[in-house]
């Protein structure tokens, strides 16, 4: 690959570290051409970009992204052999969720995940799989929230309301006795 190739793949994903939010680095090394394939459909059809590049070239585009600068150092112990990224911009859990389906469909153990980064916080390490494929959308985590702050009002609201119906009732029952 000569110098200006690189320096493209290296711009190419740096432009990917700053529009995605979130990422995963994998191992996809022993996996064969079908099984390849199947991978890189199933990451489209979840709207996962899918990219192969060099250890070193992830590594200086790494330290290149304004975002993801400060944690650089910390990939760079996991940037060894083969390296795939999942970029998603939808939300943390889509890569993590299509890779565990993914390996329990074709009942494998590849690809390997090597490490993620969801909207600035790192997760290093493949035992680190079905915590991010359980996390929650920001849109999940808002109505949940939302869910939250109304229960202590319908609390509130149930009793006055009842107790109105019931108050109406013995005033309406009050007026056919007196009429």
């Amino acid at each position: 690959m000569k110098r200006e190739e690189k320096l493209q793949v290296i711009e190419n994903l740096v432009e990917k570290f700053s529009t995605f939010d979130c990422f995963y680095l994998v191992d996809a090394m022993g996996l064969t051409v079908e099984q390849v394939n199947k991978f890189r459909k199933s990451c489209a059809q979840q709207n996962i970009v899918y990219q192969v590049a060099k250890n070193t070239l992830i590594q200086k585009a790494l330290e290149r992204s304004e975002k993801c600068a400060p944690y650089a150092t910390s990939f760079s112990t996991i940037l060894k052999g083969f390296s795939g990224i999942l970029f998603s911009r939808d939300s943390g859990r889509a890569p993590g969720k299509m890779l565990k389906a993914f390996l329990e469909a074709e009942k494998l153990n590849l690809p390997v995940l090597k490490g993620a980064s969801i909207h600035g916080d790192l997760f290093i390490g493949v035992e680190h799989l079905d915590v991010l494929s359980n996390l929650k959308s920001k849109e999940e985590i808002l109505g949940d929230i939302m869910g939250l702050l109304k229960a202590p009002i319908t609390n509130v609201m149930s009793p006055v309301q009842s107790g109105q119906r019931r108050l109406m009732g013995v005033v309406k029952t009050l007026a056919q006795a007196s009429a």
